[in-house]
């Protein structure tokens, strides 16, 4: 169970009971879903002076009707696929390359989703396989969050 916070801008804090970087590994940023209080929610921790928040915009907040001082229960769950969940050879690419490996956990599941199926669409050309794996690499390592069209 949490107690949330109201701010003035009508978004809804709700603390973290717990150390994301010890349950998820170290990110840069945590994405999550999950519920609260039974309905779905998706969004991203913020570190806050007293540990990690969940902050939920005005729109989301609209229908649930909280107020400062409620207690609510949250279940969340770390977002899109994980580094442990990769196929090995771009696993073992990332953590040859942790600045990549790093920007590549902070994105949001929607870019590491299209980056993993731009690898995975080498299935007729395998032999493209590391040469995507090392061009998405090479993007993370500038920051990309998603390979320029062509």
């Amino acid at each position: 169970m949490a107690v949330v916070r109201i701010d003035e801008r009508g978004r809804t804090h709700v603390p973290v009971p717990f150390e994301p970087d010890d349950a998820w590994g170290a990110k840069p940023r945590h994405h999550v879903t999950g519920t609260l209080n039974g309905l779905g929610l998706r969004g991203v921790l913020d570190r806050s002076a007293h540990g990690y928040v969940l902050v939920l915009g005005p729109a989301w907040c609209r229908d649930v009707r909280l107020t400062t001082g409620d207690r609510v229960e949250a279940v969340l769950v770390p977002e899109g696929p994980q580094r442990a969940d990769l196929p090995t050879d771009i696993a073992v690419a990332l953590d040859a390359a942790p600045d990549a490996g790093a920007f590549f956990d902070s994105l949001a599941q929607f870019y590491r989703n299209a980056y993993l199926r731009w690898i995975e669409a080498t299935k007729r050309r395998p032999e493209q396989r590391p040469v995507r794996i090392a061009e998405v690499v090479r993007l993370l390592q500038d920051g990309q969050k998603e390979r320029p069209k062509s």
